[in-house]
């Protein structure tokens, strides 16, 4: 029994098969039929699908994983073309299913020990192509009895998400790491369709200059503007 790898041998029999029955069709029209067969819209999605399959390992570098809340529907590499950035792009083939609150992540998880008592700036640089809902970082600290920091900047204005499609900006964290640390958690991800790349993740100690992240979202140091009399500056 044939499946989508046979595509190109499915096409050329589809084809003698009507050329004994009088009837003509090009390969490429061969081709797009058999796709149809297999529920793609036409060759360019089945042919990324067989290419993934014919090379089904996702490279990505050392000590980073997938994860969120659809790794499914994504790809997620190294993109040596792009300068060995690593990419996360949404499958072609299932781009239908995918909805504006799916999201993956590469990510990083390590010993908070290290980083007890000091002050941690997380930053890394990203670009996007035609991202839906956006493209970020993101910063997690854990404790014994769950989240104690997070921050992935989705509240943030202007220095928020990526949207759309976005040249290299760099987007960062910063954390007083708690001496109850267990354990902190960061990476990037693409929320929605598109493509998102990301490079020079860097996880350093600065000292007090360096302001904080409130870690739960933007709180303000005092109440502000109760009245709205203030107009949004964006």
């Amino acid at each position: 029994m044939h499946s989508f790898m046979d595509a190109k041998l499915m096409a050329k029999l589809l084809r003698q098969a009507l050329a004994e029955r009088g009837i003509e069709i090009t390969h490429s029209d061969g081709l797009e039929l058999v796709s149809r067969q297999f529920g793609m819209a036409n060759w360019n999605i089945l042919s990324a699908k067989i290419d993934r399959a014919s090379s089904p390992d996702e490279t990505l570098p050392v000590g980073w994983f997938k994860s969120g809340k659809s790794p499914h529907l994504y790809d997620a590499r190294i993109d040596h073309e792009n300068g060995s950035t690593v990419l996360i792009v949404a499958k072609p083939e299932v781009l239908h299913n995918v909805r504006g609150d799916d999201f993956c992540t590469v990510m990083q998880s390590v010993d908070a020990e290290p980083f007890r008592g000091k002050r941690i700036r997380l930053a890394g640089e990203l670009r996007t192509e035609d991202a839906g809902t956006g493209a970020t970082i993101w910063f997690r600290v854990d404790g014994a009895k769950g989240t104690l920091l997070f921050d992935n900047l989705e509240l943030r204005r202007p220095d928020g998400p990526l949207v759309g499609t976005q040249g290299w900006h760099e987007r960062s964290v910063v954390f007083d790491i708690p001496e109850e640390a267990q354990s902190l958690h960061y990476g990037f991800f693409l929320k929605g369709a598109g493509k998102c790349w990301s490079r020079k993740f860097a996880l350093i100690e600065v000292d007090d200059s360096v302001p904080t992240s409130s870690g739960k979202g933007p709180v303000l140091p005092r109440p502000t503007n109760l009245d709205f009399g203030q107009a949004s500056a964006n």
